[in-house]
């Protein structure tokens, strides 16, 4: 019955206005432009989001968005910013773009695809923000170049951010943390403006953190939330 409804599901994706897909196990190097489907339809989206979502507004994005609570919170607290989440597994996609619909949002869609190819589908400078909200740590060393905040990553999100564009990472995650701070501060492409081991426990610095994730709410208690804010860089490359 899981299996079905999954299914079911997945076959809705492509019904939905809200919902942008590219998934297939390709090569990120085997092709310059990534074919990305709406409506059961190909759509050019490259450096086009804002024409796509028919709105000239900043754009952010969630990485890793789960069922998109963030991007939804966030959307709804913002109605002048274009919000797109962005992730691979399409039961949890759904979810995101069922709660959109049903509340109207219409400054809010999603990405079904592989992060790692981030870069090859949005234009350069078209992301004004980034959030990166509670991802698979990748505690392993030897997959340190997965954590969607290492140098790898920030080489992909640098060519689609504005100079001056925010990144944030919010975790419970000891190792990420000290990681992201480590990472980000020996980066030539990013600087720290603000960082905090303890979100919750003093007045929040930024009121976007009262917002919760379904993960946040499901293993977060009793665990100390992190918050890194960086800033991009103009880059000469």
């Amino acid at each position: 019955m899981a299996r079905r409804n999954k299914l079911l599901k997945f076959s809705q994706l492509t019904e939905m206005p809200n919902v942008y897909q590219n998934f297939r196990a390709i090569d990120p190097a085997s092709v310059e432009l990534l074919p990305v489907s709406h409506m059961d339809k190909e759509v050019e989206v490259v450096g086009r989001w804002r024409d796509q979502l028919g709105q000239d507004l900043p754009l952010v994005l969630e990485l890793a968005c789960g069922r998109g609570e963030y991007s939804l919170a966030l959307g709804a607290d913002n109605p002048d910013k274009l919000f797109i989440g962005v992730d691979i597994k399409g039961a949890r996609i759904w979810q995101g773009a069922s709660h959109g619909i049903d509340r109207g949002l219409a400054n809010i869609a999603f990405l079904r695809t592989r992060i790692e190819l981030i870069h090859r589908l949005f234009g350069p400078e078209e992301v004004d923000e980034i959030w990166v909200t509670f991802p698979d740590p990748f505690l392993r060393e030897s997959k340190a170049n997965r954590r969607l905040t290492s140098p790898a990553f920030l080489d992909r999100y640098k060519h689609i951010i504005k100079p001056g564009g925010t990144i944030h990472l919010k975790t419970d995650d000891d190792t990420l943390y000290h990681y992201t701070l480590d990472a980000w501060r020996e980066s030539d492409l990013v600087e720290v403006l603000y960082e905090d081991y303890d979100i919750y426990g003093g007045p929040l610095e930024y009121p976007e953190l009262a917002h919760k994730t379904y993960y946040e709410v499901l293993k977060g208690e009793g665990k100390t939330i992190k918050y890194i804010r960086g800033r991009f860089l103009p880059t000469t490359s």
